[in-house]
């Protein structure tokens, strides 16, 4: 009998050191955007690829939200531990300026990986060729209070122009390029990833131009503002326009709660570039994941997990 007990003891023991031994995978509430948008659907891929790929270290649980204000503001309540943001929301809301001006700043999030580039797209009828040249029309500058509009006025301002100098108008995309094509007003600020729907099938029957920013008022911008980014929008990308138009960007950025551990956020960023391939072949975005962009436009401090791993391939 002594003996019979002794071996039952000495199963139960083993048992309890091999559930001690176990870890459980980090569950991170994953704040995204609109069901219809990109932010929900490149981050719903990496969710379902990280999740089979690392489903012994991270759980993600996508969740479809009003985009990067709102997850701001749900990483600061604690309702989500993982978001996707442009990174110029993520730079107002931790210094308290523009769309998060008159609270104190939201300090309790940090960076992660910068993963491809919005682009400000700044489409305008065919007579109009420059910036300099919006002054006295009619210009939609997205929703009011979006980060679109304050992206308008910061370019407008590097051109030395103001809202004053224009005939405001505030429109969502959709509705900037019906009125574009209505003749109501003569151009329209877009910030998206391209090639953007709404431009797309604007370009199927309206002949307009994309209005180019050039280097030196690119510096400024940067020097100004440490998140824009400058690239070029294709030729090609939407039917009217055949040439490359340089261009500012804001990048779609994913961020993490400081509470997130350094070991979850590690893994999360590291499986992001292990798993690229099956990223792309889940979402056209996941080929815009590189390691020198991905540290771009970063103007908050970084998260210790995702410093670590940029620290190791020698990007930071």
């Amino acid at each position: 009998m002594k003996k019979a007990i002794a071996f039952l003891l000495a199963v139960v023991m083993v048992f309890a050191l091999c559930a001690c031994g176990k870890t459980s995978a980090a569950e991170l509430k994953y704040a995204t955007g609109g069901t219809s948008g990109t932010y929900y659907g490149f981050s719903g891929v990496i969710a379902n690829v990280l999740n089979e790929k690392l489903k012994d270290t991270l759980n993600l649980k996508v969740e479809s939200t009003g985009a990067s204000k709102a997850n701001i503001q749900m990483l600061a309540s604690g309702d989500a531990d993982v978001a996707i943001v442009q990174n110029d929301v993520m730079y107002y809301a931790y210094t308290g300026t523009d769309l998060f001006a008159g609270g104190a700043p939201i300090t309790s999030f940090s960076a992660v990986c910068s993963c491809y580039p919005e682009y400000v797209q700044i489409l305008a009828k065919k007579d109009i060729k420059s910036v300099e040249q919006l002054a006295g029309k009619n210009v939609s500058v997205g929703d009011a209070g979006s980060g679109t509009e304050f992206n308008a006025k910061q370019i407008l301002g590097a051109y030395n122009l103001t809202f004053d100098d224009i005939n405001v108008s505030n429109q969502s995309f959709a509705d900037s390029a019906d009125a574009l094509k209505n003749g109501t007003i003569d151009a329209a600020f877009v910030v998206a990833g391209y090639p953007t729907t709404a431009v797309t099938e604007l370009a199927t029957n309206f002949d307009f131009n994309l209005l180019a920013i050039d280097e030196d008022h690119a510096a400024k911008l940067q020097n100004d503002y440490g998140f824009y980014y400058y690239g070029v929008i294709p030729g090609g990308t939407y039917k009217p326009v055949a040439d490359d138009v340089p261009a500012v960007a804001v990048m779609a950025t994913i961020v993490a709660s400081n509470k997130v551990s350094t070991d979850a956020v590690y893994a999360f960023v590291k499986g992001l570039f292990d798993y690229k391939a099956d990223i792309t072949a889940g979402h056209v975005k996941g080929a815009e994941l590189d390691l020198n962009t991905a540290v771009s436009g970063v103007s908050i401090p970084w998260h210790p997990g995702a410093e670590k791993f940029y620290k190791e391939k020698g990007v930071l």
